[in-house]
């Protein structure tokens, strides 16, 4: 996941605001179905939640908010004054960072998204950041409780004195 992630995201500030970061995004949605071995089926919003990743688009806006807030603490840095002091806009199709210079919390933002978006059986997981109950089975267990449609059910362990604890589960036909 992680050389996935770090070669996708290379320079992610100067391209992030291109209208091709869909094409990197689908190429990082296959490798979390890969990773987390759910269906080609399971809703774009459960991925991240599944792998325990803030979404893509979420991580590109802080590695921008991170090189800006760079750039205007260092004023002897060349770029600082395009910052500080934009150029006017040549091209109106562009998009420049300089355009969007408010902080994001990616968790916040996260858990705002997850509760306005229309996913399927979101009612399970109450805050995507999160690690959800059974990420720590092994990766054939976890494979299986993601193949389907996910459910909340108490799982009774083998041990007597360990207590009842909800589980996100699959729905197995």
């Amino acid at each position: 996941m992680a050389l996935c992630y770090s070669v996708a995201e290379y320079c992610a500030p100067v391209w992030s605001r291109s209208p091709h970061t869909e094409l990197v995004d689908v190429q990082l949605n296959s490798t979390l179905r890969l990773i987390s071995g759910t269906l080609r089926s399971t809703p774009l919003p459960w991925l991240p939640v599944l792998a325990n990743i803030e979404p893509s688009a979420l991580r590109r806006k802080a590695a921008t908010d991170k090189l800006m807030k760079k750039i205007i603490a260092v004023d002897n840095w060349p770029i600082h004054s395009d910052i500080t002091n934009p150029p006017h806009d040549c091209l109106p199709s562009r998009n420049p960072m300089w355009q969007d210079l408010v902080r994001v919390d990616i968790r916040s933002q996260w858990k705002e998204n997850w509760k306005s978006a229309r996913v399927v059986n979101f009612s399970p997981v109450d805050d995507p950041t999160n690690r959800q109950s059974g990420f720590d089975l092994p990766r054939q267990q976890w494979s299986l409780l993601t193949v389907s449609g996910l459910h909340r059910v108490t799982v009774v362990p083998r041990s007597r004195n360990r207590t009842r604890q909800p589980l996100l589960c699959a729905l197995v036909v």
